[in-house]
């Protein structure tokens, strides 16, 4: 009767839900198995997505922002900071009388960053600096920075062990540094996983934060 016609209904949503678990299980067995290889930033193309809001509805800023520590008057650091799908509100938890120098690698993201900064809504923002340079050769005094932060990104770099040794150069002594994973990203790895790498650089974990999901491991620099 009814829960027979009901069962019928349903099997078409059922088999769509499925198609789309298929497709996106396809899709992240493809990506691991090729950013295994091959690492590479992000492309410039992507930006737009990257700092879309529906990228943000998926992984909300306001957990980021504080499980990272940011604080007002923090000197912070965005490493791979994209188009900037973050950046604005970091800046504006550690303004006033703090700064974020957001960095990456491809000039092409940081114009899209800069143009962004230019727009109405971004006009309170003044605390921003950009920085065209490389994770292995941070463009920072030894000791000067209270933060450093990766979303999404620190996975990305083929050296890990000496971008985390830059960072720990440039951080003052008790300054955190952030690493913020996502499980959409090809080279999401598991909490225990981040953890590993940012202990053996010599940090101490301060928190962990978040689920499988999005998670969020603070690091202290002793």
């Amino acid at each position: 009767g009814n829960e027979g016609e009901s069962m019928k209904k349903s099997r078409p949503c059922l088999r769509l839900l499925l198609n789309i678990l298929g497709i996106f299980a396809l899709y992240q067995v493809v990506l691991r198995l090729i950013r295994k290889y091959w690492h590479f930033p992000a492309p410039a193309f992507i930006g737009r997505f990257l700092d879309s809001d529906y990228r943000r509805t998926l992984q909300p800023p306001a957990p980021i922002v504080a499980r990272s520590g940011a604080r007002p008057r923090m000197k912070a650091l965005e490493i791979g900071c994209g188009s900037g799908a973050y950046t604005t509100f970091f800046a504006r938890a550690v303004a006033p009388d703090g700064a974020v120098a957001a960095l990456d690698i491809q000039p092409a993201m940081l114009a899209q960053l800069a143009a962004k900064l230019t727009k109405p809504e971004n006009q309170d923002i003044q605390n921003i600096t950009l920085h065209e340079a490389s994770a292995y050769a941070l463009p920072f005094e030894d000791n000067t920075l209270d933060l450093v932060y990766m979303i999404t990104v620190f996975q990305e770099i083929p050296d890990r062990d000496r971008t985390l040794a830059e960072v720990l150069r440039v951080l003052k002594p008790g300054g955190l540094l952030a690493i913020t994973e996502w499980i959409f990203d090809p080279d999401y790895p598991l909490m225990s996983t981040t953890i590993k790498q940012g202990t053996r650089a010599g940090f101490v974990v301060d928190a962990a934060l978040g689920n499988w999901w999005t998670y969020t491991v603070r690091f202290k620099k002793l």
